[in-house]
This record gives C-alpha cells, structure tokens and sequence, in this order.
C-alpha cells in the first residue's frame, strides 16, 4: 500500500523522496544567484531536538489502546505541511501539539472518543493525512473562549478502505482515512478511477478532501471533490448524520454541502460514496508558447469557453515556465485532452486552432515532440519537495492561490504582483514572484502564485506571514477569494469572514452550536 512507505514527520511527503545532499547544495548555488544570499543554512531536525511539554490529560483505560502520547505521534500531528510549519520545525519550535494522538480503527471508535472527550472538556481536531496548508490540523486555540483546554488529534487513517464498488452507478464506498493511491488501487481492477488529483495526493485522505473542499488537477470538469460526493456519513457530538445516496436532489439545501468545506467543525467524517470515472483510454497533449500574458490569457479563457473541455489548461508565466524547465523567458500553456471511450486528437486540433489564432506557438512543430506537458509533471510533483529543502537553505518559499473572474482578472493580477513584489522588497529586500493558472472555467480562472525570497536567522514565519497578509489584501480588494482550494483553516480565517455574508457566519454559528454544543470539534476554525 502507498501509505506503508516512511512519511516525514516534519516536512512534506515521503522520506525517500527528500532532496539528496547533492542536489540541495546545486539548489542553494542556483538560489544565491537568481534571489541574493538567504540566512545561514540550518540542518533539518530530528528527534533529539524535540521537547514537548507533558499531556494535560491521560487516556482512561477503556481508550488505552486508541489515544498515544509517544513524542513521534505528538510532533507528528502538531504541523501541517505549510512552509510556516517547516520553516517552525527547522527552528526547534513545537508550539500547540496535541496532548495525545487518537487511532480509531472503527466508527464506534470515533463515537466514544468524542464522549469521553465532551465530559472531558477536551478539543479534538480531526486529522486525516496531515498535509494542511492552512493551520487546519494544529491545536491552534488561542482565539477560542478556552485557550487552555486540552487537546487531542483524531487520526482518521486507520478508518480505511473501499467498502463496496456499484460498477453499474459508477460509484464507491470509501473510508474516510483512505489516501489517493490506496483507494485508486482498489478500484483499478474495475476499470474505474476517483478521478482526483490534488498536488497532496499521495499524502492526503478521502475524508480530508471532503473536509476542505479540495480542487483536484484537472483543469475543467468535475475537478472538485464537490462534484463527485453522492453521499457523507460522518460522527458528530450529537449523533451520527448521513446523506441519502442520490445522484441529484432538489429536496431543500443539501446536507453534503454542509459537511463539504466543513474542516472537522460539524462531525468527524467517517465514509462517503464517491463518483467514479472510467479510467481514459486516449490521451493527447501539448504545449504552446506566448511571448506576452495577456495573449496566454485570452488563450487560456477561449479554449474554456469552448465546450472542449480539456483535462489540463495549465498556464506558466515565464517566471513559473523557467522554475518547471518548460521553457525560458516565455509564458506557456499546457494542454491536455484524455477519453476513456474515444481519441481526443481532433480537440487538441480545434483547441491549438484557438491558441494559434491568439498569437500561440505549439511545441514541436519542428517535427519533435515537446515533453513539456510531462516535464512540468514531475516539477509539480517535486515542487513541495524543494520548498521544504529552501527552507533549509535560508529562503522564503510559499505560495498562495485565489479564484477571479475574467473580467476581474487584469486588475487582481495586477493589483498582487505589485502588492507581493512591494513587501518582498521592504521585508526581504527581494525576491519574485510567478504565477500559473490551475484551474480554468467558462466564468473565470484560478491563478495561483509562488513566492522566492531570501530570508533571516529566526524570521522566516514572520516575515512570510506580511507577505501573505499582503497578498490577501490585495486579492480580497480585488473581488477575489481567500481561497480557491486550499480551505481555511486558520491561517485564511480573517479573510473568509471578510468575504462571506455576515448572516451565513450567523447560521453557520448556529449549526456548529447545534451539532457541537460543547465546542469540541476544531475549535477557532470557521467560527
């Protein structure tokens, strides 16, 4: 199974896919000449260097056997993956880890954990495979009504599985702590596929998705986990809530999207059934090149708005196309098209027809293929990989997304780049930034950005966080999102009650304190 492999207990994904000594000295070479000298390199932790305070609270023996308070479980759920809480790993800091670490192993499980935690007075985070970005796992309280109280990690992974496959419906039952891999491998002798792609897919859990609202990587279509839940069945405090299994309903507001997005605040998601794809038979691809953006941009939005629907419509800006080795000083989109019941050549044909006609120049007309598509892959997959080794080196090395219109597009993109770029130089006396568009819709786009700077001894959370205090300024006052799909969390919390619709946060309240009238789940997050 893909999650037998060592995980990296402070930084991003597996152990023995971490930067060789070798390529992490070229990266630091590559690094001091492109962004200017960062602070001094620090070794990664271990264990040794980790010291947390004693649990506030013990597991009763009923529970023994499913609450840990070993140092490696503890250190492992206090972070999530973001670069603040590498670059807080790398500088010895374990602020707010979980007094003790839940294994369920069974929804009765879950149902007694969350008993004795409500006469407890114990907080319970829900925690699937750990990869937030957003401060959405930690034990973060201190804008709660109860800073102090105890906490505990409720680890979902050992809730895993596909249950049952419906091969005429195509759909699945899966178990909620089941990661990407380990469910697609369960499938794969049906012929069919989950179809959901995050960039955390190797290291995130069905049950996650759900929670956050994730946004696979497929650029149009059902690319988000909203669109193939059929149904949810999850604990909450007050009992167990499970949708009816339907394929549409218009009875009222639908109980699934109460739970989606619901970062473990509502219930402790245990199952859903999930829409399946049949996996693509055909497939074809190809990368184009613009010498300036705002052509990329209007090839980008045509082919969105064509009905073609293509699996990837990923744009680079040189920035972003030079750091994937795609191409040099030029924007590039990427195109990708996949069937699982017949060839797609003739919509990469009528799709390169749309971006010639904007000024595009299609790879490998010379009579070589291109592998851009295939090299800009794996700089994907590598990316988080990388980051993590930045940190290491001295440097600032984060990024952040959002959601616009088109028509909103010019002046939110502007309106970032100069905003990032201006605190770049004030707090880090440098740096860039770049961009790439993840997701394409007839309406608008997702673009998301990735910041480089060097940085100081002891001050690499700090002075990120004015960077993205920044950017969320500007994206917000340019009619964007907080968010397109990375959730909330707490690091996105001021922005998400700034853009949502002060009654909503009014029966949002309402609901948690109906479900959760005890404040146990994920307490400060949504709220």
């Amino acid at each position: 199974m893909a999650n037998a492999r060592q995980r990296s207990w402070f930084g991003w994904g597996f152990v023995d896919e971490t930067l060789p000594p070798d390529e992490v000295e070229g990266l630091g070479s590559f690094a001091a000449a492109t962004l200017g000298a960062g602070a001094p390199p620090t070794p990664a932790p271990t264990l040794a260097d980790v010291v947390l305070a004693a649990p506030r609270v013990s597991a009763p023996p009923a529970l023994a056997g499913l609450l840990s308070e070993a140092l490696l479980d503890r250190v492992g759920h206090t972070y999530g993956k973001a670069f603040r809480d590498v670059a807080r790993a790398y500088e010895r800091r374990w602020e707010n880890p979980p007094d003790l670490v839940a294994f369920p192993t069974s929804e009765q499980d879950v149902i007694d954990l969350l008993d004795w935690a409500g006469g407890r007075g114990v907080a319970v985070i829900p925690y699937g495979g750990g990869s937030s970005v957003v401060g959405g796992v930690e034990a973060d309280l201190r804008d709660t009504t109860d800073p102090d109280r105890p906490t505990v990690s409720l680890d979902v992974t050992r809730l895993r599985g596909v249950v049952e496959v419906d091969e005429v419906s195509r759909a699945a039952l899966v178990r909620a702590g089941t990661y990407g891999p380990d469910a697609d491998a369960a499938l794969k002798p049906f012929g069919l596929s989950m179809r959901h792609y995050p960039q955390s897919y190797e290291h995130s859990t069905v049950g996650g998705w759900i929670a956050t609202r994730a946004g696979g990587h497929f650029a149009t279509g059902p690319t988000h986990i909203d669109d193939l839940v059929e149904s949810i069945r999850a604990v909450t405090p007050t009992g167990v809530w499970e949708s009816r299994r339907l394929p549409s309903s218009g009875a009222g507001p639908s109980p699934d999207r109460a739970l989606l997005g619901s970062e473990g605040t509502l219930g402790v998601i245990t199952q859903a059934w999930l829409r399946l794809h049949r996996r693509p038979q055909f497939r074809a691809s190809r990368a184009v090149a613009f010498d300036d953006l705002g052509s990329a941009f209007t090839a980008a939005r045509l082919v969105a708005q064509s009905g073609l629907g293509p699996a990837n419509c990923r744009l680079l800006d040189p920035v972003e196309a030079r750091s994937a080795g795609v191409a040099d000083g030029r924007c590039v989109l990427l195109l990708g098209f996949e069937s699982a019941d017949h060839p797609v050549d003739a919509a990469l044909a009528r799709a390169l027809q749309i971006v010639q006609d904007c000024a595009g120049r299609p790879q490998g007309d010379d009579g070589t293929r291109s592998d851009a598509t295939a090299g800009w892959r794996q700089a994907f997959l590598r990316a988080p990989y990388l980051r993590d080794a930045m940190v290491g080196l001295g440097y600032v090395a984060e990024t952040f997304e959002t959601a616009c219109t088109w028509g909103d597009l010019p002046a939110l993109h502007d309106a970032v780049t100069r905003a990032v770029t201006s605190v770049l130089h004030e707090v880090c006396g440098g740096g860039q930034v770049g961009m790439r568009v993840t997701h394409v819709y007839a309406d608008g786009l997702a673009p998301y950005y990735t910041v480089l700077a060097p940085g100081r001894a002891g001050s690499l959370v700090s002075m990120w966080d004015e960077v993205k205090a920044a950017a969320s300024q500007a994206i917000l006052g340019a009619g964007g999102t907080v968010t397109h799909h990375h959730g909330v969390g707490r690091v996105h919390a001021a922005g998400y009650r700034a853009q949502r619709p002060e009654p909503f946060g009014r029966a949002l309240r309402a609901a948690k304190s109906e479900l959760d009238p005890d404040g146990l789940l994920n307490p400060g997050v949504l709220s």
